[in-house]
Formats: C-alpha cells, structure tokens, sequence
C-alpha cells in the first residue's frame, strides 16, 4: 500500500492521466467561485498565559454546490507555535484550491504562544494546538448531528496543515493514549492541560479522521503510530532547516527545542508498519517550499488532491511513478503505556520511555506496589543487571550495552512480569 515518489523538479502534474470522482469533482477544478465565511467561533480555552481565548474558523465552501455529504478538509496554519494566522497566503490559496475541486477547507485558529522558548514549554504548544484542532472536529460531527449547516460527510474528514500546523495535524494523528507522552512532560503537566483531547469544546462527539497531511512537518515520536492508523501524505524539502526532513532539532525563534521525527523518518517507519504513506521529497528545497512559488504550490495541490482522492476511492492509480524507498526502518514494538498488572488487576508498571533509548531508559511504577526486584536479561535469559526498587521511577542507562532487544523482569511478592525495552 506504501507509495513514495522522489522528484527532483516542483512543476505541473496535472497532464497526467487518472480516474476520476463522478464529474471530475475532487480531481479537477468544478467550480469557478469559493464562498468564505469567516469567524465562526468552535470553542475556547486557556492560553499559555492563563486568559481565555475564543477559537474561530473560516469555511471555504464550492460556490452553488448541492451536494449534500461533502468532504471535509481541517488545515492549520504554521508559525512555530507562536505566530502565524488563519488567514495566512498559503493556506487561504490552498483553500481555494481545493473548494473549487469540491471540498469543504477549513482553516483555523488555535491557541498560540509559549513562554520561556524551551522543549517543556515547546511541547506545551503542541499540545494545545492538537486539542483545539480536535475541538474543530468535533464541531463538525456535532454540525452534522444537529442544524446540518455545513452538509459535511463525517466518514470523508482529512486534518493537515503547514509546518507548525503540520506537526499539530501528524501528532493528533498518532497519539492516541496520553501516557505516550511522559518522555516528554510530567503526568502533572499533562492532566493541567486537560489531556491529549483537551477541553477546548464540543464535547461528546466523535473526533476520528480518515488522513493526515503534512508540509513540512514531523512527529515527536515515530513509535506512536502503530498497524492500522490512518494513512499519511506528507511534502517536505530535503534541506529544511527549521523542521527537520529526517529526524533533528526543530528551531523556534532560532532556539533549537526539541528533536522531532522528520516525514523521511515517519515515512520509513509507516512503510514497516504497513500504513499508507505519500510522501513528496522537493530535492535541495528549504522550509515550506510550497509558500516560495507557483510552481511548488501547483505541485503541493495536485500531489495531496492525488491522496485525497485515493483516500476516498475515487482512483487507484498514482499520478507519479512509485520508486525504490529509502531503506528498511527497524521495527521497534514501542511499551509507553499500561504494561503489566499485579494478581490484584493493578498496574505494575506505568510507562516505560522512551522505548527504543539511545542512552537511559525510565520505568514508572505504580508507586503502591511496594519493593520490587527489578532484573534486565538478554534475549538468551542471562542476567544483566538487576535493581531493587521501592515506588517511583528506575532508570537504567545504557552504559556498556549494545544495541537490542533486553527483558525486564519485575517481581512483586513472588508474582513475575516481563516487559521489552528497546536500546537503538
């Protein structure tokens, strides 16, 4: 099902032969005009500095359509988490674009703003964007289950957006269970920001999407996604400097923050798991190519239409030519979350992360389980190291191990549960 595509020149595709939705709507421009609406408020929650900020939208609706279930297409704008608008040049032209193909385009606003600029806080950001993109999705199921405003079929709803928004629409994609994200903040901090689905608005109804797009965008952890998540179409200019095209730092404001997976890694790591991936390397471009000139643009739209409509059925064919992927990525069976229970049903362990490690790795334990001996095995049953811990955390480093596939063994008044963990 992977399909990768390797250009070394942006331009027009649109020449190219494919099947088409009825009409040739969804593939082709059916529509001459866009109606905008502008401002309608989905929710509202806490800024980073602990205000309260109304959530608004922009709708870009085909001009006289009649149709009556439409696809839906939520975007977010970039602006490393701290500026940036829904208004912004490219995604007002990406808007138009695609509601004259037939498309509902939906731009939004979400909550921005992070202060000191650091990888807690960084994190922080994202976390709130993803909420409140959630938050619009809900608002569109609730639409249809009530006043029906928007005619917008909820089986056909695509996220995505550029850079910051591209981070925002991945991440809600792949993380799914709010333990996955300990490695990266405190589980304090993370029920303070409501959770991974947040309290930004329209609660109780659903929030699943069918696809993800990304330009210019990355993952905080490739190990979130797992078999059957949703497919992914992802662009990205092989010498960004801002987000990383494989796995780096990204930059806000010319701090380096955090270290994100890159769409090159996030690509490989689909391909082994056997989820769609889409994905358009612009060869020696930078950050955002499509925001640079027409002719990148031109090739964005009819690229991402090419996964839209793939998506929906409309073709089974790519426009462009499948080429050899960039390697085999190492499948690693991730352990965040949840791992082992005691004879009474309890948790044992919490979390382990992150999972593969490079250098240390974290167990959180129920802290009300009392002393537990801990032992880390080979794959062969030889004891490496073994720990007596009494609650809280144990973290072991990597010192002198190779790389591999390790056993923890952890034993709780004479009961014995095994978990694997990962050194990369």
């Amino acid at each position: 099902m992977k399909k990768i595509y390797f250009i070394a020149l942006s331009g027009l595709i649109s020449t190219l032969s494919f099947g088409q939705c009825a009409g040739g709507r969804y593939a082709s421009d059916v529509f001459t005009n866009v109606t905008v609406t502008s401002g309608i408020n989905y929710g509202s929650n806490t800024s980073f500095t602990g205000s309260t900020t109304q959530l608004d939208l922009d709708v870009y609706e085909p001009t006289g359509d009649t149709e009556t279930a439409r696809p839906l297409i939520i975007w977010a704008h970039g602006g490393s988490f701290i500026g940036g608008t829904k208004t912004d040049g490219d995604v007002v032209t990406l808007a138009n674009a695609f509601a004259k193909k037939g498309f509902v385009f939906v731009s939004i606003n979400y909550r921005l703003g992070m202060w000191p600029i650091n990888a807690p806080n960084a994190t922080k950001a994202v976390i709130r964007a993803v909420q409140d993109m959630k938050a619009s999705i809900r608002f569109f199921y609730q639409d249809r289950a009530t006043t029906n405003t928007y005619k917008i079929d909820t089986t056909k709803i695509f996220i995505g957006g550029t850079s910051a928004g591209a981070i925002t629409a991945i991440n809600l994609a792949y993380l799914d269970k709010q333990c996955e994200l300990l490695e990266f903040l405190p589980a304090a901090d993370i029920t303070a920001l409501g959770g991974i689905d947040g309290t930004s608005g329209n609660p109780g109804y659903s929030q699943d999407v069918i696809g993800t797009i990304g330009l210019a965008g990355a993952l905080a952890s490739y190990g979130w996604m797992e078999p059957g998540d949703i497919p992914v179409c992802m662009t990205h200019g092989t010498s960004d400097g801002t987000v990383n095209y494989s796995r780096g730092m990204v930059n806000v404001s010319g701090i380096d923050i955090m270290e994100l997976d890159g769409s090159r890694m996030i690509d490989e790591h689909a391909n082994a798991l056997g989820i769609q991936s889409n994905f358009y390397s612009h060869y020696g471009a930078g950050h955002v190519p499509h925001t640079s000139s027409a002719a990148y643009m031109d090739t964005t739209v009819n690229f991402v239409r090419d996964f839209l409509i793939d998506i929906m059925g409309c073709t089974d064919a790519a426009l462009q030519p499948e080429n050899a992927p960039f390697g085999t990525a190492t499948l690693y069976a991730l352990t965040y979350c949840s791992l082992s229970v005691n004879e009474n049903g309890q948790k044992i362990i919490d979390a382990i992360y992150p999972n593969p490690a490079e250098t240390e790795v974290t167990i959180s334990f129920n802290d009300n389980d009392g002393t537990k001996t801990v032992a880390l095995l080979d794959l062969s049953g030889r004891i490496i190291e073994e720990y007596t811990v009494n609650g809280g955390n144990l973290v072991i480093k990597r010192s002198n191990l190779n790389a591999g596939t390790y056993i923890l063994k952890t034993t709780i008044n004479g009961v014995v549960n095994t978990s694997k963990i990962v050194f990369k």
